[in-house]
């Protein structure tokens, strides 16, 4: 593993590191913020969304301030495998290929070698977080956008137990009903929708997955909302399942950054009172 940058921020340090991962066979390069809080810290994971990589949310996502005052470790992975070896969309388009892993590991070819990003953000960027950083993995917390917002419901859903808060900024709660995740879902996984359940935070929770704690902000100017994200199908869900869920509803913004930064902090607060609690 290779260190690629570092800076000084906030007490602590943000880092930018890449390794050779066994899950993608390619190299894959994630940031991380380290606070110089003494001892073992809890891990937050942020899981980014549509074209975007490690380095979208690590620069304009204004994380640093609250993960230094309640010492979080903040682990920023990228979206994709990447490389001339990597199959792309064949037309180019942004939602589907390099940079929209979705967060599954596919099936079909010739995405199924590279396109592991279930089995990398599950197993193997965890292992090796926690045995090269002073991260407590009794503690863990997952959060993201959009894309990444789905990631984060998912595996969570996935993995009870493993994390004691997960949050989403604007996320896509039902894939198999929208057309971004109908494209990903059937070009990794096929035709079969059966297979796609386990990638449909609302089908897991129909299904009887649950979360200790969940909370989504959406913008209300988000032009996405309605096509793509449809906040209330994870409303629905939750409500006919009781799995507790705190939604929020912003006027007036939209999908970018500008919308996650201003709630960052606010999502990190939660998470801390969780994680130490």
């Amino acid at each position: 593993m290779e260190r690629i940058n570092r800076w000084r921020a906030h007490g602590g340090w943000q880092e930018v590191w890449r390794h050779d991962s066994a899950e993608t066979g390619t190299p894959m390069a994630f940031s991380i913020f380290l606070p110089d809080t003494e001892g073992p810290r809890p891990v937050v994971w942020y899981l980014s969304g549509l074209t975007c990589t490690w380095a979208n949310v690590t620069e304009k996502g204004d994380f640093r301030a609250a993960c230094a005052r309640h010492g979080l470790i903040l682990v920023a992975p990228d979206t994709s495998p990447r490389g001339d070896e990597v199959p792309d969309d064949p037309d180019g388009a942004y939602d589907f290929g390099l940079g929209a892993g979705f967060y599954v590991d596919a099936t079909q070819a010739p995405f199924a070698r590279h396109y592991r990003m279930r089995s990398y953000i599950e197993a193997e960027l965890p292992a090796l977080v926690g045995a090269q950083f002073p991260a407590d993995m009794e503690r863990q917390a997952i959060t993201g956008h959009s894309m990444g917002g789905h990631g984060a419901l998912t595996i969570g859903l996935r993995n009870p137990g493993r994390f004691r808060s997960v949050s989403a900024f604007a996320p896509i709660v039902a894939p198999g009903d929208c057309p971004w995740g109908q494209k990903a879902l059937g070009g990794y996984l096929g035709p079969d929708r059966a297979d796609w359940a386990e990638y449909d935070a609302c089908r897991l929770i129909e299904a009887g997955a649950r979360l200790p704690a969940l909370k989504v902000d959406q913008g209300a100017a988000d032009g996405f909302l309605e096509s793509q994200l449809m906040p209330e199908r994870l409303r629905e869900a939750c409500s006919a399942s009781g799995q507790p869920l705190e939604l929020a509803l912003h006027d007036g913004y939209d999908h970018s950054y500008y919308f996650i930064s201003s709630f960052m902090s606010e999502h990190l607060d939660w998470h801390a009172a969780h994680l130490t609690a």
